[in-house]
């Protein structure tokens, strides 16, 4: 853990800093919004699933409120046309998940707990898994879930702190939540902090 904890803490030394603090500052304020701005959020979380992250936000700007307004067929076809992998199943997943975007942010609200409502998204908003679901609250101003990608499982496993999993089910996703949650509380910093930390560190790069 050191090496990677040393890693870290060297960026924090840095220009990184203050990068991150502006980026989770812009989260926070996005989970402010409204449901219809949370919901564009939530879709742009459902597009990343296999998909490169800076494609998705492209994507998104591009579409704007087409995932609220297109039909499935149109938003397929629009998905297709600005090449994204998965037009057909991403657009009925979106296009599902509109039963949600009315109230969206009343339902985000009536949670006490972050694990609790990680739940309820993976549970009632089909496309989203552990790791969209963890990306969609830390980008709507959620601290305590890990964004699972292959950045970050890569970067554990290159430091000797998780044997990399075959599949990552939903019991080896919060066991290696937990391992990164050690690492947190070892730096001070929370998951949403780590993640972008880490993020820096795989890609030269502080996304969302």
């Amino acid at each position: 853990m050191k090496k990677l904890a040393d890693s870290v803490k060297r960026l924090r030394a840095g220009e990184t800093k203050s990068i991150i603090e502006k980026r989770l500052k812009e989260f926070e304020e996005l989970g402010k919004k409204a449901s219809k701005e949370l919901f564009k959020e939530m879709c742009f979380c459902l597009l990343t699933a296999n998909c490169a992250a800076e494609k998705c936000m492209a994507i998104q700007k591009s579409l704007g409120d087409d995932f609220i307004t297109l039909a499935e067929h149109q938003l397929a076809k629009k998905l297709k046309e600005l090449g994204y992998r998965f037009p057909n199943m991403r657009a009925k997943y979106i296009s599902e998940a509109r039963k949600h975007k009315e109230n969206l942010k009343e339902t985000i609200d009536s949670f006490d707990k972050e694990f609790d409502l990680r739940e309820w998204l993976v549970k009632n908003v089909k496309g989203l898994g552990y790791k969209e679901a963890s990306h969609f609250l830390r980008n709507i101003g959620f601290k305590g879930s890990a964004i699972l990608d292959f950045h970050i499982i890569d970067a554990l496993e290159a430091h000797n702190l998780i044997e990399k999993p075959k599949t990552l089910t939903p019991k080896k996703y919060i066991e290696i939540e937990n391992e990164l949650k050690k690492i947190g509380k070892e730096l001070g910093l929370n998951m949403a902090e780590l993640d972008l930390y880490l993020w820096r560190m795989e890609t030269g790069k502080v996304l969302k």
